[in-house]
C-alpha cells in the first residue's frame, strides 16, 4: 500500500520540520506532501530544505493564503494522479500525533475512510479550555443533526481516505473551507456508500504557532451544513 500524507501549512515554521521527521522515523513508507500558502514566516523554505534532504517529501507552493479546503483538494488530486492508494490529512502543529498513522494503515485495509475521532470512547482533547471543548463538540453534533452524517467527529481533520473513494465523491464540487471541508468530504463519502470507521485519538492543542480558527471559519461551517444537507 502506497500512502501519502497531505499537510497544508501557513506560518508553521516552528513545527513543520519536526513533524515531518517524526513521520519519516516511523519507517512505514509514508510520503509527505506539504502545501504552503506563501507563509511569511519561512515555512515554505523549510519545507524545500526537507524535500531536498528526503526524497519522500514534496512541496507545492501557492501564491497566497487560499484556504485549507483547496489545499486538501490539491493534495487529493496530486495523490490520485501519482498512484497513491491512501491519502491522509493531518495538521502540522502536533495536534494530530504521528504515532497514530500506523493504525490508520492497518484499519484502511478493511475500510474506505478511517476517521481519527476525539468524540468516541478513548478519544479526548487536551489543553483546551472548557468553552473550546464545548464549541467543538457542539459543532460536530450540529453538523450531524443537520446533515445526517452518522459519525461522532464530523469536524476533525485527521482522516485517512482510500484514493478509490476520493475518485467517487466529486472533488470538483467541494467548495467548503475550514471545518466545513471535513464535514462535506465525510458526508460525500457516506453518501457514496463508503465503509467508515472512527478510531480514538488524543487531540493536543498546539504549543507553537497561532491557531487558524476564526469567526469566519466558524460561520462558514454553520451555514455550509445546510447547503451540504440539500445538495444533490
Amino acid at each position: 500500500m502506497k500512502p501519502l500524507i497531505v499537510i497544508g501549512t501557513y506560518n508553521e515554521s516552528g513545527n513543520i520540520s519536526e513533524i515531518v521527521q517524526r513521520i519519516l522515523a516511523l519507517d512505514r513508507g509514508f510520503h509527505v506532501l506539504i502545501i504552503d500558502d506563501n507563509s511569511p514566516d519561512g515555512t515554505g523554505q523549510i519545507a524545500d530544505s526537507l524535500a531536498a534532504e528526503h526524497p519522500e517529501v514534496k512541496v507545492i507552493h501557492r501564491p497566497s493564503k487560499m484556504g485549507l479546503g483547496t489545499a486538501y483538494i490539491t493534495g487529493f488530486k496530486y495523490g490520485i494522479d501519482r498512484g497513491y492508494d491512501v491519502i491522509i490529512t493531518m495538521d502540522a502543529d502536533f495536534s494530530h500525533s504521528p504515532e497514530v498513522l500506523p493504525r490508520f494503515l492497518e484499519e484502511i485495509e478493511s475500510y474506505d475512510l478511517v476517521i481519527g475521532s476525539r468524540n468516541i470512547r478513548g478519544g479526548r482533547v487536551e489543553n483546551w479550555p472548557w468553552y473550546r471543548k464545548l464549541v467543538s463538540r457542539g459543532g460536530s453534533l450540529y453538523a450531524r443533526l443537520v446533515t445526517g452524517l452518522p459519525v461522532k467527529d464530523a469536524t476533525g481533520g485527521f482522516n485517512c481516505y482510500r484514493s478509490d473513494l476520493l475518485r467517487k465523491i466529486g472533488l470538483e464540487g467541494i467548495r467548503s473551507e475550514g471545518y466545513s471541508f471535513h464535514i462535506e468530504t465525510k458526508h460525500r463519502a457516506w453518501k457514496a456508500g463508503a465503509r467508515i470507521l472512527e478510531i480514538p485519538i488524543v487531540f493536543v492543542d498546539r504549543t507553537r504557532g497561532a491557531s487558524k480558527m476564526s469567526k469566519k471559519i466558524f460561520l462558514e461551517a454553520f451555514l455550509r451544513c445546510w447547503k451540504i444537507r440539500f445538495a444533490r
